[in-house]
């Protein structure tokens, strides 16, 4: 054997004395019996779902569905915070659903919320193309959607009422064609509360004539006051799940946080969640760390596709509460 140029000195470590264990005495975070199951043709859907790995994110899954069972049997608040994303993604239908089973006691949504569903409920469709229409400066035109949502925050501030409240009612009762599959109308046909929080100069109904700064901020400030008072009665067993808003629902939400406890409340025993695809810092700290921190909860993060994940986190709720 050629000798090494670093001499007699320097010799790689010998391995003749390491320690080791027999394998079976060991402590393992994955056996056999977390393993997935096949499912067959006549799998129903109770079969597909126990037969998903109990590991990593589908572990997380079925902790946050016993949270979101629990607090249901508390009559605590589950409170559903998303971003415009949600409703382009067709999920209104499963919320809504979730809703009447009592699994969404109250919604908080972002500006772009109150755009895409009442377009929806309007015509159908929304998500224009920006790219084809920016150029010519076409982009978020729409008169409708500028109107209603304008005359809404406007009536809202005459009445004291927040903004989310204040268009469901006008897009409600303009009896839409597609209502059926509006977040919006659901929820003020059923006095869910329904609260909005704008970024003002965010929205496309921002630079409509219409627009009025003053009310919209009006009313969106009366529901972060009404989204407070329902983080406050989370104390010992809400939910709060934060859904592809990365910026300013997490930013709203740890500020009701900070308010509740500010004004003596307990916020203890809570839960927290974020669905998105990629982690952004702010879900991650202000939703899903911060306020559970010290003891205060518990905190959950599910990364993935809205369109996939959503739909299974109802299908576990529809399963479990069936099997009740």
């Amino acid at each position: 054997m050629a000798s090494s140029i670093y001499g007699d000195d320097l010799r790689p470590i010998s391995l003749d004395k390491v320690s080791t264990y027999p394998l079976a005495s060991r402590q393992s975070k994955v056996t056999v019996a977390d393993f997935a199951s096949p499912v067959t043709e006549n799998s129903s859907l109770k079969d597909y779902l126990a037969s998903l790995p109990n590991i990593l994110a589908v572990q997380t899954l079925r902790d946050l569905a016993t949270q979101v069972m629990r607090a249901r049997s508390l009559h605590k608040p589950i409170i559903w915070g998303m971003g415009g994303h949600v409703i382009k993604t067709g999920l209104a239908p499963v919320i809504i659903d979730l809703m009447r089973r009592g699994f969404v006691t109250a919604i908080a949504a972002n500006g772009s919320v109150l755009v895409h569903d009442a377009e929806i409920a309007l015509a159908g469709s929304t998500s224009e193309d920006v790219d084809a229409t920016l150029g010519a400066g076409g982009f978020g035109g729409a008169d409708e959607t500028g109107r209603l949502l304008n005359s809404a925050a406007r009536a809202g501030t005459d009445e004291g009422i927040g903004l989310g409240e204040a268009v469901g009612r006008a897009l409600l009762a303009l009896k839409p064609q597609h209502q059926q599959a509006s977040l919006l109308c659901a929820a003020y046909a059923a006095r869910l509360p329904f609260t909005v929080h704008v970024t003002i100069g965010g929205d496309i109904a921002h630079f409509h004539p219409s627009a009025d700064g003053a009310v919209l901020g009006a009313t969106s400030h009366t529901d972060f006051r009404l989204l407070a008072e329902l983080v406050q009665r989370m104390d010992g067993g809400g939910v709060y799940l934060n859904i592809g808003s990365a910026v300013t629902l997490p930013e709203v939400f740890l500020k009701c946080v900070t308010l509740v406890r500010n004004l003596g409340y307990q916020l203890k025993d809570i839960t927290t969640a974020n669905f998105d695809f990629i982690q952004s810092y702010r879900p991650l700290t202000n939703v899903v760390r911060r306020p559970t921190a010290d003891g205060a909860g518990r905190g959950y993060s599910i990364i993935g596709h809205h369109e996939l994940t959503i739909p299974l986190l109802a299908a576990e709720l529809i399963s479990r509460s069936e099997a009740e």
